[in-house]
């Protein structure tokens, strides 16, 4: 393989990093968090409107880019690096691949361009909270049992007489939940005896539907609970009765998600270190800067290698998404391990809560809870490769 960036990919990641680097400062990052919709939506328009971010991954013949998951990765090593609060993950990430591999032409065609546009948001509400076994990053997503089961809690789906749907129950820590204009939902058919899990579309405007935005660690990533009463949703491609292979498409959009997560969190780290580096040659001790002590130089040196590890791993699972677990797993280490020493090298103004190093020390610990832990991510990914004994005939398969 050539490891080596086409000038497009950089010229991307340099236009994305020149803009974020004078809209997306701390304090920028922590006003738009603050904002009712989570995020900066005049900066949304200008990465949708003029780097055409939420469709950088999407065909050509729907209004996106018709660009690989290497470009939307850079990309967001480089939101990652900005910490950046926007609807890129939900939509881009986790929504739109599963309306490009599940929808109807037609579904495509009405959502698609939209997203691309930047004009719609969406997101991907799964029941409880088993986002990561959903998208089959800490176990095997088939058996359904991240989505309830079949039996109580979950959501419902009950088909009507007149082809529609309604849908009943409640999905936990749904990313931009309370904002985005479209919900994919992973609900049960058929009731426990015959369930199955498909996908539905619900519009953020229907009538029953509940949504309330949560208070979380990290406030980048806007979560809320959402509640459904008797909801209509659309199902998400052709009739049931044919089968589409749900629990596939959510593995093979976890894999992509994964990698993409992966190289957010390898950018995340780099920024850390590098405000670290630059605080420890200003900070003085004993009448010379701290980073000229030998100890704060190995600690930082080891940190070095570790993100770059992390990187030259996030970059593999770009090119080959199969690898998009433990990538992720190794990005995550290495951005806890950074966002630490970013505090304790800080001294007492980095153990103050209000300061800078707290959001990418917030941002590591709620990646781990939501797309980790670390050891799960690692396990499946022993499992799958048959490590430890034959692979799973899923894995297999």
């Amino acid at each position: 393989m050539d490891a080596a960036f086409t000038a497009e990919q950089d010229e991307i990641r340099r236009t994305l990093h020149e803009l974020l680097a004078k809209h997306c400062g701390p304090q920028d990052v922590k006003s738009a968090a603050r904002t009712p919709v989570g995020h900066d939506a005049a900066l949304w328009g200008r990465l949708a409107g003029e780097l055409g971010l939420p469709g950088l991954a999407l065909p050509e013949e729907y209004g996106g880019a018709g660009c690989t998951t290497t470009e939307l990765a850079l990309a967001c090593e480089e939101t990652g690096r900005a910490l950046l609060p926007s609807p890129l993950l939900a939509t881009a990430v986790l929504a739109a691949p599963l309306i490009a591999a599940l929808g109807t032409d037609a579904q495509k065609s009405a959502l698609l361009p939209l997203i691309a546009r930047g004009e719609r948001t969406a997101t991907l509400a799964v029941p409880g909270i088993s986002l990561a076994l959903a998208l089959g990053l800490t176990g095997a997503n088939a058996d359904g049992e991240w989505a309830g089961g079949g039996r109580a809690g979950g959501v419902q789906a009950k088909g009507m007489p007149d082809g529609t749907w309604r849908l009943y129950g409640e999905a936990a820590q749904v990313l931009d939940g309370h904002s985005a204009h479209l919900l994919l939902v992973p609900a049960h058919t058929g009731g426990f005896a015959r369930s199955r899990t498909l996908l539905f579309l619900v519009r953020g405007e229907a009538d029953g539907l509940r949504r309330t935005r949560q208070t979380t660690l990290d406030e980048t990533r806007t979560q809320a609970r959402v509640q459904l009463r008797d909801v209509e949703g659309e199902l998400l491609g052709l009739d049931d009765s044919l089968d589409p292979d749900v629990h596939q498409a959510l593995a093979a959009t976890g894999r992509t998600a994964a990698a993409c997560l992966a190289a957010e969190a390898v950018g995340a780290a780099a920024e850390a270190l590098e405000r670290t580096v630059a605080y420890v040659k200003e900070r003085e001790q004993f009448g010379r800067a701290i980073g000229s002590f030998q100890a704060v130089k190995h600690r930082l040196a080891d940190l070095y290698v570790q993100v770059q590890a992390a990187r030259s791993a996030a970059y593999y699972a770009a090119w080959d998404p199969g690898a998009g677990a433990l990538a992720l797993a190794q990005g995550l280490d290495a951005l806890r391990s950074a966002a630490s020493e970013a505090v304790q090298l800080h001294g007492g103004i980095g153990f103050t809560w209000e300061h800078e190093a707290h959001l990418y020390f917030k941002r590591a610990a709620a990646d781990e809870l939501l797309f980790g832990p670390v050891h799960r991510l690692r396990g499946h990914a022993a499992d799958q490769a048959g490590l430890f004994g034959p692979a799973p005939a899923e894995a297999t398969a």
